[in-house]
């Protein structure tokens, strides 16, 4: 399980690093995950049967996002934040969600 003060430092590292593209790949991601996942849990079954599909690959995505800015980031920088994560698909998708959440806040 991925506590917000866990997620809040890992987004703190991502958040400073040069590799702006990459950073902003991967926040894209991460909102396009959290919405999706936001409203599966509002959707009726028939509605999530239809969603499934698209939310494994948004989730996907995600992933290969915070692997992609990861390495990148190896090279240079402080990636320590994707060793937080590790490989359990919920706790990045928790930290998707961290993500979406965050970005929201910000915008205020």
């Amino acid at each position: 399980m991925l506590t917000h003060e866990e997620a809040l430092r890992c987004y703190r590292q991502v958040k400073v690093s040069r590799y702006d593209s990459l950073r902003r790949e991967l926040l894209a991601k991460a909102v396009d995950y959290a919405q999706l996942r936001a409203q599966w849990q509002l959707s009726s079954l028939p509605e999530r049967r239809e969603l499934d599909q698209r939310r494994t690959l948004a989730h996907n995505a995600f992933i290969d996002a915070c692997n992609i800015l990861s390495r990148a980031m190896a090279a240079d920088e402080d990636n320590g934040w994707r060793a937080v994560l590790g490989d359990d698909r919920k706790v990045i998708g928790d930290f998707a969600c961290y993500l979406h959440c965050f970005l929201g806040l910000e915008g205020r």
